[in-house]
């Protein structure tokens, strides 16, 4: 119960941009004034918060004013995409202190690890912090995982990786604790510790990345599913008229929404000529980064063909919506600063119009708040939220 109320003052002071005195923490989490004061005081002790300050509020004595210490803790986050890794450290705020980025070498699996591990060593060596202030380091990762293992299954667009234990390996290369976790939920996860919304928020977050992926966040808490694979959308048919897919239905998501296969869209309606060299995912983002480019200077068809992807990514956000009832949409992903533009002008009229509850609400969309780097910095924020954040199991008795 110490350590559950612990997590509940330092969360309070950290969603509060300006700070807190003691009484209004007692007042925002339901404790006694003692228990806060105790709190407070071994807060203090271990640097997390520091005094800033006091304010007069009517009678009495000024109120002194608590506030996070950021570099009191850090947190690594790694993405792992087939096309490049991206490497965070965030303070305890989830601000990112310093960033790199490194193309995904070839696909075998160590190699991939043992680049991860010195690139992260690399980033620490850079940041000058110190490593005992590092509570561990998070890897978002593409589906399918088995996170009780921490291992990685499969994912279609990294051949190789089957069943690779890449928490233990990475643990044991840096020396640090790793928390493995879905690229989609962690990016849902920073953009909960970004956003600071309120506690009874709930999102769907659409992640835009090599592959489309969904996470669901409800009363402020990334929800991660039985598996802890929740949000794989690949198989939702979009276009029922569209290209036939791997698992025998055509106009899936996989084959219609994905950024391959809006490039390839592209190729079949002339904006580029067929001569690409490959269908790898190095090839793939530079035509894309070109269809995106010539469409934001005005070229018909190529803004054709984003409108045409930002209709089939409509009917997928209908879809989500309205199985799970939320309060607004996110967008984001390392793909969505390109696509922005066109899907915003495009999707929420479209998602309005298909929104089983529009005649009780409207349903904002919003890009991410995190930037390009979400699934990095929700990794790491993955971390700082396993280490401090307030969950009700740890107030279930064990047997």
């Amino acid at each position: 119960m110490g350590d559950f109320n612990q997590s509940v003052v330092l969360e309070a002071v950290r969603q509060s941009a300006e700070g807190l005195s003691r009484i209004e923490l007692a007042a925002a989490t339901g404790l006694s004034a003692q228990t806060v004061t105790n709190i407070t005081r071994r807060l203090l002790d271990d640097g997390f918060i520091r005094e800033a300050g006091r304010t007069i509020n009517g009678p009495g004595k000024p109120r002194v004013t608590l506030r996070l210490v950021p570099d009191s803790r850090f947190s690594v986050g790694v993405h792992l995409d087939p096309a490049i890794m991206t490497f965070v450290l965030l303070d305890l705020s989830g601000a990112v202190v310093r960033r790199m980025s490194v193309r995904t070498p070839a696909k075998e699996p160590r190699q991939i690890v043992a680049a991860m591990a010195t690139t992260i060593e690399a980033l620490i060596t850079a940041s000058g912090v110190d490593r005992t202030r590092i509570a561990g380091v998070g890897v978002a990762a593409p589906g399918p995982l088995d996170v009780e293992k921490g291992t990685v299954i499969d994912p279609p667009k990294l051949l190789g990786w089957h069943r690779v234990p890449l928490r233990a390996v990475l643990a044991e290369a840096t020396g640090m604790p790793v928390v493995l976790e879905k690229d989609t939920t962690a990016a849902a996860v920073g953009e909960l510790w970004r956003r600071r919304a309120s506690a009874d928020d709930s999102f769907v977050f659409v992640y835009l990345g090599t592959g489309i992926g969904a996470a669901v966040a409800r009363d402020g808490r990334a929800i991660p599913g039985s598996t802890r694979n929740i949000g794989e959308v690949g198989h939702i048919i979009v276009d029922p008229d569209g290209p036939a897919c791997t698992c025998g239905s055509r106009g899936c998501v996989e084959v219609v929404c994905t950024p391959q296969a809006i490039v390839e869209q592209a190729e079949r309606a002339g904006v580029f000529r067929d001569d690409r060299e490959g269908s790898d995912v190095e090839a793939v983002d530079g035509r894309f980064t070109a269809l995106c480019e010539r469409a934001a200077a005005g070229d018909a068809s190529a803004v054709g063909v984003l409108r045409q992807a930002a209709v089939h990514m409509s009917v997928l956000t209908a879809a989500l919506t309205n199985m799970l009832d939320v309060d607004r949409v996110v967008f984001g992903g390392p793909f969505w600063s390109r696509l922005a533009a066109v899907y915003l002008g495009e999707i929420p009229e479209r998602l309005a119009r298909a929104s089983a509850t529009r005649a009780v609400r409207e349903l904002p969309v919003d890009g991410t708040v995190v930037g390009d780097d979400v699934g990095a910095v929700g990794a790491g924020c993955v971390v700082l939220d396993s280490v401090l954040s307030p969950r009700a199991s740890v107030l279930l008795l064990d047997g």
